[in-house]
């Protein structure tokens, strides 16, 4: 087995790489399927048939001993459905998917679409808006919150303590240590309402006591899949809403074709996705030895960080990876994961972003970006902090 390293040190965890990690991902792909780097002592996977491989894999590349870069965040989170595999991923699942099937979620498009235009109005009236603030943060957090069923007064709080968590699951830097801090609050607040039984009804929340005082799960359980749902849907979606206006107004042709064409809205939200992925890297612990595509061997009991936002602009894979083309015909691509860990919510968020950008096409003939975007610094996720935007009416 070689181990290779990188040819020059990567800190895929400094400020300079989390603004801009393309081409550090770029530079890893190119040395080999998978590249030991020993300043976080793990393998960093990203290209894109491994990245596949790996997800579709977890026999071999197993979540059961966490999905984070240190060992507080995996303990913390050993009840979190992410952190689980087959079969107790799988029954645990099925709990989540009663309320986020494309059957269970039919009756919420309408909603979503009436809060869509309701939204879109205002952009409109507004002209000027930050598309994180006054577009992004709007529509999943409704949307979410009820559909968890979380009281009115807690809303506010759980947003707060759920920014950032994701920092949590990086390496050991103040980021990861802050995120710790947000993530504990934000357990705390859930277990609170969960003792208190403080939901609303009919509610995924709700569901997810029902299961508990039914004994299909723990109450442990019950809190760690809420606290994850909240984190995961809350910067997912966000970040993908606020990264959809930042590439149409970077690519004017692209929002062209979405004008004359409004059913590449679906299209147009795979493409965000996949060229903004919201969640950049997650790990795997691996059971075995495992060799990848180019012969690289993984030793058994590694801890390797998945790159989905890699694998997404892996030129092997996608033509021109970089370019934002909402018609591409590679629809392939693993924003949402892949495998049994693919996000639960996948269809909700992508109902979103369909509903949202379809609406702003009826309404608004380009988006112009007026002021300096500041991008949010995370050890996992990819967003905007603040994106001052224009929004011309045609």
């Amino acid at each position: 087995m070689t181990m290779l390293a990188p040819s020059r040190p990567v800190e895929l965890y400094s400020d300079e790489v989390l603004a801009d990690p393309y081409p550090a991902y770029r530079a890893l792909r190119d040395q080999a399927s998978a590249v030991y780097l020993p300043d976080v002592e793990a393998w960093f996977v990203g290209r894109y048939h491994d990245v596949r491989l790996a997800l579709t894999d977890w026999q071999t590349f197993s979540s059961d001993k966490g999905i984070g870069l240190n060992p507080i965040i995996n303990k913390a989170w050993d009840e979190a459905l992410i952190c689980q595999d087959p079969p107790v991923h799988t029954e645990r699942r099925k709990i989540m998917t009663e309320v986020l099937s494309p059957v269970a979620l039919k009756p919420v498009a309408e909603t979503i679409d009436a809060r869509a235009r309701e939204l879109v109005d205002k952009l409109a009236a507004m002209g000027r808006f930050d598309a994180v603030e006054d577009f992004a943060y709007t529509l999943p957090i409704g949307v979410v919150m009820d559909l968890i069923g979380w009281p009115e007064d807690v809303r506010g709080s759980l947003l707060e303590f759920a920014e950032g968590s994701w920092n949590a699951a990086g390496p050991d830097n103040p980021r990861m240590r802050g995120g710790l801090t947000q993530l504990k609050r934000m357990m705390e607040l859930i277990a609170q309402i969960y003792d208190d039984n403080r939901v609303l009804p009919g509610g995924f929340a709700a569901q997810l006591i029902a299961a508990s005082h039914e004994g299909r799960i723990t109450r442990e359980t019950a809190i760690g899949m809420l606290a994850g749902y909240v984190v995961a849907a809350f910067e997912t979606t966000i970040s993908a809403m606020a990264s959809g206006i930042w590439l149409f107004a970077q690519n004017p042709a692209e929002w062209d074709k979405l004008r004359a064409n409004p059913k590449l809205a679906v299209k147009a939200a795979n493409e965000i996705v996949r060229v903004e992925s919201p969640l950049q890297n997650f790990t795997r612990w691996t059971t075995r030895d495992s060799e990848l595509s180019d012969g690289t061997v993984i030793p058994a009991k590694s801890r390797v960080i998945v790159s989905y936002a890699s694998a997404n602009r892996d030129e092997r894979q996608f033509a021109d990876a970089n370019v934002f083309r909402i018609d591409r015909a590679e629809m392939q691509n693993l924003g949402f994961g892949h495998g049994p860990h693919g996000c639960a919510g996948q269809g909700l968020a992508r109902m979103e972003l369909t509903s949202v950008f379809s609406a702003l096409a009826e309404r608004v003939k380009r988006f112009e970006v007026i002021g300096r975007p500041e991008r949010t610094l995370n050890n996992i996720s990819r967003g905007f902090r603040r994106l001052p935007a224009r929004a011309i009416a045609g």
